[in-house]
């Protein structure tokens, strides 16, 4: 690879890609709404499903967020685009987004039928997709050199 760097994201602060800034956040929520459902299903504590419902919400506007960030380097370079990794994580990542998207509206609805267990199951399938699309987005950095300083 040149000293132009041509795997650099589009989106940038600084030099420093946003893509990865911002994607801890609904990491760490879609989690936490996992073990906030658990929780609940443990001790039918209102304040538990509350905590889920907001984490996915937060979790939610985050990953659209990274996803706006991630898309706009996927779709400014077409380097990026070319490596192996870059599709299976952009639609995983996709994905976990409809599934949390279809969770947080399940988690409208009354606190025991919001969580158990059709809200469970899709915080359960959401963290385990995770993953997945999280060493495939390492990969693009670490393997591929993917917004690494050069």
């Amino acid at each position: 690879m040149t000293s132009d760097n041509i795997l650099r994201p589009t989106l940038q602060i600084a030099g420093h890609p946003i893509h990865p800034m911002l994607v801890p956040f609904p990491i760490v929520c879609f989690i936490g709404a996992l073990l906030t459902d658990i929780a609940y299903a443990l001790t039918a504590e209102i304040m538990w499903a509350d905590f889920s419902a907001w984490l996915l919400l937060a979790g939610l506007i985050m990953g659209v967020l990274a996803g706006i960030a991630g898309l706009t380097d996927f779709l400014g370079n077409r380097m990026i685009r070319a490596q192996k990794p870059a599709w299976p994580h952009m639609l995983g990542n996709l994905l976990v987004l409809i599934i949390a998207f279809f969770n947080t509206l399940v988690h409208t609805r009354d606190a025991w039928t919001s969580v158990v267990p059709t809200g469970l199951i899709l915080s359960a399938i959401t963290v385990l997709i995770l993953p997945i699309t999280g060493w495939l987005g390492w990969s693009m950095v670490y393997r591929h050199g993917v917004g690494a300083v050069r």
